[in-house]
């Protein structure tokens, strides 16, 4: 009863049915009362959102899986130090971190979010090396600035742990399912279906489940079990049983109530020899489905070869088997003494052809359900343990020899509910890696703000990559970054055709629509999004820069704090708050709203250049100093924060440093007019005029409709009495159609055109 109730909880779980694997699983933990149910039941309750539920449930547990979901269910309801105190036990500083690669990666979560930088990374860095293909890791580490080039990650060595990692779980796997075929072979039936009335069917049927329950242990125990610790080598929630075969009326394989405690051993018997082995098998009534002769006729033909695998594999039907059945009584002696007397021949002939794949991968294909296998016992276990029989002649499944027949080109491995050839899983360990490396060495570089260097990477990706939501997404931030904006415009739109369903970056796309001023295509956006996931940050970040363009901020900030409400680790939405408490001149929240974000991720430069602005217009300028060389230092090839810091350097009569910032500004974006600008504001106030104005004619030639280059230029020609080009200057500046306070400050600068500096300081 506990198995197969087990068993209809992982189905249930598997459809994605959780209410019905929670109600199944409270029934279970009330039948049976077990740390290991308990778990399962926790399990049940994360996958439906309820991670209250499961820290009730597993509060006070002590084997590792238990904290390991105690530790998860904390992590949800952020309780990040019970979370911890669940993984890294006080009273037990040495002890191993549950569940291996998972574990290291949320104990470097709980690390990065209680400020401890060393630590987390640490434990990132510890679940790659588990987990090559831990990649939610790496993104950690590159966000956290503490990434190595994705060449030494996902480099030779990782590719064969991955290597290793299948063909050592394959190996298991494959033993383990080897073991239970043994098992109902030495208590086999040859009872056909067809001959058992209801009652006697019933009967069975009653004294089968008795056995599967009172010997769960010999049957499931090792598969469906829970595993005690993080690293076992068998998935908890995909596990063969006998459940199908219960439902559809059809009696299971009778267990094995002589298997050894710690597995079976095909050579541990009084004569270990595959002739003696073999012939003990043949002894309980074996009938071959396709005789010797015909098998040595079609070896070398590839289509009869299929045909043969097909027929082994599959079910035919009632009538198939009944005709299969008498066509394996006639030849039953015949067969029983080639077999005996032929071991090691038929043996030799398997390993080297074709057919030794097909019965290797029938011996592996044992792991799969049984509901379409077994309509005659009799007919399907034989066939079985022809395979079997000759596998185990070739290999044994000894562990001296395991590594030996993982070695052989024909071998194949139960992996992922298939069959897989062990240089299929050479090769394809070495390709994701490959995948892995080009993805990695991108992000990294883009988390660096090594824009354009990442996405040369990305262009090295094959088309049918490049062309996902997330690749594309990562271009249009690369995009954003360069403040090139069309093009980031163009790869999130392409982004959204690829995936229209996902929300990966749709909230820097608002911020590029809104920077645009692409009011129709960002209220579409939002709608959009908002339509798709109410409950996701990205939508209301989407939303409020809708309401920020409209400059109606009060509702802007409204939907950014949802996205906080949402999602308080949401970095973006915390600064976008602050942007909008700036617009609001509510200066003390916003200093509040961008430390928020930077609790989160230290090196979010947005907030720290918002609030080196707000101590700005402070006037606070050391603190802006501040702000701006800590925004600086995580994007040295932004030009905007350079252009700012320049600034503060300015306002703080450090003109030389600032003029040195000012140049690595304009190297860092030669279209942004801004640095040049302020370039000549400080030679004009070093009275360099000539230098000054030698940068703003070139400037002009750039931006010729800037009213602030020309008012500039008025000014300088003033300092140098050159008033007929100073009037000049301020004339085209009011052309121009400056703002409201440019044009007081340019007639105002007209009204005292003739009066000198030396007064015009007095007054």
């Amino acid at each position: 009863m506990e198995a197969i109730i087990r068993d209809s909880v992982h189905h249930s779980l598997r459809d994605f049915l959780h209410r019905n694997a929670i109600f199944l699983c409270e029934r279970l933990c009330a039948e049976f009362p077990s740390e290991t149910n308990l778990q399962l039941l926790a399990g049940c309750y994360l996958h439906s959102n309820q991670a209250y539920a499961a820290y009730h449930i597993l509060k006070g547990t002590q084997v590792a899986q238990s904290r390991y979901l105690f530790a998860m269910s904390c992590y949800q309801m952020n309780l990040l130090n019970e979370a911890e105190a669940a993984l890294c036990p006080a009273n037990e500083p040495s002890a191993e971190v549950p569940n291996g690669a998972a574990g290291h990666y949320l104990l470097g979560l709980i690390y990065r979010y209680t400020d401890r930088r060393k630590s987390a990374i640490h434990h990132f860095k510890q679940a790659l090396t588990i987990d090559p293909s831990m990649w939610a890791a790496y993104e950690e580490l590159c966000v956290l600035g503490s990434a190595e080039e994705a060449a030494v990650v996902f480099g030779e060595a990782a590719a064969l742990s991955i290597q290793k990692q299948y063909l050592r779980h394959g190996s298991a796997s494959q033993s383990l399912l080897t073991i239970n075929d043994d098992c109902n072979l030495v208590s086999g039936r040859n009872l056909s279906f067809e001959d058992v009335s209801p009652r006697q069917l019933k009967l069975m049927q009653g004294s089968n489940t008795r056995d599967s329950s009172g010997n769960s242990h010999a049957i499931l125990g090792g598969v469906s079990g829970q595993p005690t610790n993080g690293s076992s080598n068998i998935s908890f929630y995909n596990t063969p049983s006998p459940m199908p075969m219960q439902l559809s009326g059809i009696a299971p394989p009778p267990v094995c109530r002589n298997a050894l405690p710690n597995g079976l051993n095909l050579s541990s018997s009084t004569d270990s020899s595959p002739r003696s082995t073999m012939s003990s098998t043949l002894q309980a009534g074996r009938r071959k489905l396709v005789d010797e002769g015909k098998l040595r006729k079609v070896a070398n033909n590839e289509s009869a070869i299929r045909l043969i695998s097909s027929r082994l594999s599959f079910d035919s039907g009632n009538r198939r088997s009944n005709r299969l059945a008498a066509e394996a009584g006639v030849n039953t002696n015949a067969s029983a003494s080639m077999a005996a007397g032929n071991v090691t021949t038929n043996s030799s002939k398997f390993g080297s052809s074709k057919l030794g794949s097909v019965a290797r991968s029938l011996a592996s294909r044992k792991g799969q359900p049984w509901a379409n296998e077994n309509l005659d016992e009799g007919i399907r276990n034989e066939t079985f343990d022809d395979s079997r029989s000759n596998t185990a002649s070739i290999s044994g499944f000894t562990p001296t020899s395991d590594t030996r027949y993982l070695e052989q080109d024909g071998a194949s491995l139960p992996i992922g509910g298939g069959i897989m050839h062990t240089s299929k899983v050479i090769s394809g360990a070495s390709e994701i890696m490959n995948l892995l490396r080009t993805l990695g060495e991108g992000y990294r570089l883009s988390c660096l703000y090594k824009c354009q260097d990442a996405l040369d990477v990305y262009l090295k990706l094959p088309y049918k990559h490049y062309n996902t939501g997330w690749v594309l997404c990562q271009v249009g931030k690369a995009y954003f970054e360069l403040l090139d904006y069309f093009e980031a415009d163009r790869a999130f739109s392409l982004a959204r055709q690829a995936s229209p369903y996902s929300l990966e970056g749709m909230d820097i796309y608002s911020t590029v629509l809104y920077l645009l001023n692409e009011d129709m295509k960002l209220s579409y956006l939002a709608q959009e999004l908002v339509s798709t996931d109410r409950l996701a940050p990205q939508s209301w970040c989407a939303m409020g820069n809708c309401y920020s363009l409209q400059k109606d901020h009060e509702t802007a900030l409204k939907n950014f704090q949802r996205a906080v409400q949402l999602n308080s680790k949401f970095t973006y939405a915390h600064t976008l708050c602050g942007h909008e408490y700036v617009a609001l001149d509510d200066f003390e929240n916003g200093i509040k709203s961008y430390q928020s974000a930077l609790r989160l991720d230290a090196r979010h430069y947005n907030s720290w250049f918002g609030l080196g602005m707000i101590y700005f217009r402070q006037e606070k300028f050391e603190f802006a100093e501040h702000h701006f060389r800590m925004a600086n230092q995580i994007n040295p090839c932004s030009s905007v924060i350079a252009s700012n810091l320049g600034t503060a350097l300015h306002a703080l009569k450090r003109s030389e440093e600032a003029l040195f910032i000012m140049e690595k500004a304009i190297r860092a974006d030669e279209k942004n007019p801004v640095p040049m600008y302020q370039k000549a504001n400080i030679l004009m106030s070093l009275e360099k005029f000539d230098e000054a104005l030698a940068v703003l004619e070139e400037l002009n030639e750039y931006s010729p409709r800037e009213s602030s280059v020309h008012a500039l230029m008025g000014r300088i020609y003033k300092r140098r009495n050159m008033h007929d080009k100073a009037m000049l200057h301020f004339g085209i500046a009011l052309d121009l159609k400056p703002s409201t306070t440019d044009v007081t400050a340019i007639k105002a600068a007209i009204e005292r055109l003739l009066v000198p500096d030396e007064l015009e300081d007095n007054l």
